[in-house]
């Protein structure tokens, strides 16, 4: 093989999508303005979908102030909320996301260690 075409096929392959491992994420955030808690969520999950989610998740954010009617529909008690629509089963956490380890195990990013 010559040093061009070498050059050629490793061009290809960076130029290709990666094609992410594992399921597709859907995670619903439901949030109460943009306060200091909210900001807080926002940027918690972000981070953490970027780091383990990378290509493979959806994330979006609700204002319940702005559309109520959204937190009667989810049946959510409190904000910051988190819902995982997908994977299925459905999961729900609450809070600013800042406990990391609790929130990884909550999305079975990484198992639960009793």
């Amino acid at each position: 093989m010559s040093q061009d075409e070498t050059h050629r096929r490793a061009s290809q392959a960076r130029s290709r999508p990666r094609r992410p491992n594992g399921p597709r994420y859907l995670l619903r955030l439901y949030i109460t303005g943009m306060t200091p808690r909210s900001r807080r969520a926002i940027e918690n999950i972000k981070t953490i979908c970027e780091e383990y989610l990378e290509g493979r998740y959806d994330l979006e954010v609700f204002d319940i102030c702005r559309r109520p009617c959204l937190a009667k529909d989810e049946q959510i008690i409190a904000a910051p909320t988190l819902i995982r629509k997908l994977p299925v089963p459905l999961r729900r956490l609450i809070g600013d996301l800042s406990d990391r380890q609790r929130v990884l195990i909550g999305l079975d990013l990484i198992p639960h260690q009793k």
